[in-house]
């Protein structure tokens, strides 16, 4: 079973260092902390929960509430922020909002009432202030007053521009992803400025984040005019394989589709997606840091931070189809 030193030693810092990271008894950059709990969930150490909490007299529960579940990027989000949690010594509660505000106040409610020692969020939307009796920290949506953390969309959507531009696309379908939120609007802001003088927008259409496309998305996709479609997320990617497939297309062949977020099955469906892969267990590491220093520091300055992407290329977009030759114009007389 893994010890104190040995987290130390994987860690490279003190066992003091590590002590004053699970405990909040000093203060240590976001780097050190970030060393410190990638080392315990690698080695497995499990810290005495119990014991912790009669000396410190602090609670060892965090809440965490999202969205909606039903989006397969927020049960991975889930699953690196509780592997994190568990590894500084938190059991974490999870709520669903159902992307519905008024069930989103009511799962941050209840977690005032389970006493939990703070909350990572990802609000369903961005016109909240928190007047919450615990320290709060937001994933991948800004809120004023909070600590937060996201991914940097904005180079997400100018990775896409430039590896469309690389296989030779020129006129392009974007599906944008509902411009109220700040992620979306991001990416598409990316992406239209790596485009200009590149990249010609055959058409626009903005988009829920899900793979259910609306019926005028639908036939947009089965008309001719472009050789890449590229989505708000990846669910919205599959909604665009299924929707190419009932429209006789062949992706990537006759026409290519990029997604965002790189969830975990994205390379099992056909063709496997290329997408931007956001960090997710950067972003839960660096989310659970950030709460254990607020609480245990309420007096900080606010912490931003914007954690980089890339792009991973698989086999749903290709190089653009060839342009037909012209046709031959008849010579007088009838020859050709």
């Amino acid at each position: 079973m893994a010890r104190l030193k040995d987290v130390a030693k994987a860690a490279g810092v003190s066992i003091a260092t590590v002590s004053n990271v699970l405990n909040g008894t000093k203060t240590t950059t976001p780097v050190v902390q970030r060393r410190v709990l990638e080392a315990i969930t690698a080695l497995g150490y499990q810290p005495n929960l119990h014991a912790r909490s009669l000396r410190t007299g602090q609670s060892r529960t965090l809440g965490l509430v999202v969205p909606d579940l039903t989006n397969p990027y927020f049960p991975a989000l889930v699953q690196a922020i509780e592997t994190t949690a568990r590894a500084a010594g938190y059991a974490l509660i999870v709520m669903d909002a159902g992307n519905d505000a008024e069930r989103e106040t009511e799962a941050l409610t209840l977690m005032a009432s389970y006493r939990v020692a703070g909350v990572i969020w990802v609000p369903v939307g961005e016109n909240h202030a928190p007047t919450w009796p615990f320290p709060v920290v937001t994933v991948d949506r800004a809120v004023p007053g909070c600590d937060t953390v996201v991914a940097d969309h904005l180079q997400g959507g100018s990775l896409v521009a430039q590896h469309a531009i690389a296989l030779g696309h020129r006129r392009v379908g974007l599906l944008s992803g509902p411009r109220s939120l700040a992620s979306a609007a991001l990416r598409r802001a990316g992406f239209l400025r790596a485009a200009t003088g590149q990249l010609e927008l055959a058409w626009e259409h903005e988009v829920p984040f899900s793979s259910e496309l609306p019926p005028h998305v639908q036939v947009r996709l089965a008309e001719p005019g472009c050789s890449l479609v590229v989505c708000a997320n990846d669910a919205v990617a599959v909604g665009v394989l299924r929707a190419a497939r009932a429209a006789g297309l062949r992706v990537p062949d006759e026409l290519s589709v990029i997604g965002f977020d790189d969830v975990p099955w994205s390379d099992f469906v056909d063709p496997a997606l290329t997408t931007v892969r956001q960090p997710l267990a950067a972003l839960g590491a660096v989310a659970v840091a950030m709460l254990h220093t607020r609480i245990n520091q309420p007096a900080l300055a606010l912490q931003h931070q914007i954690l980089p992407v890339e792009l991973v290329a698989r086999r749903s977009a290709g190089k653009a189809p060839a342009e037909p030759a012209p046709v031959p114009a008849a010579r007088p007389g009838g020859q050709s």
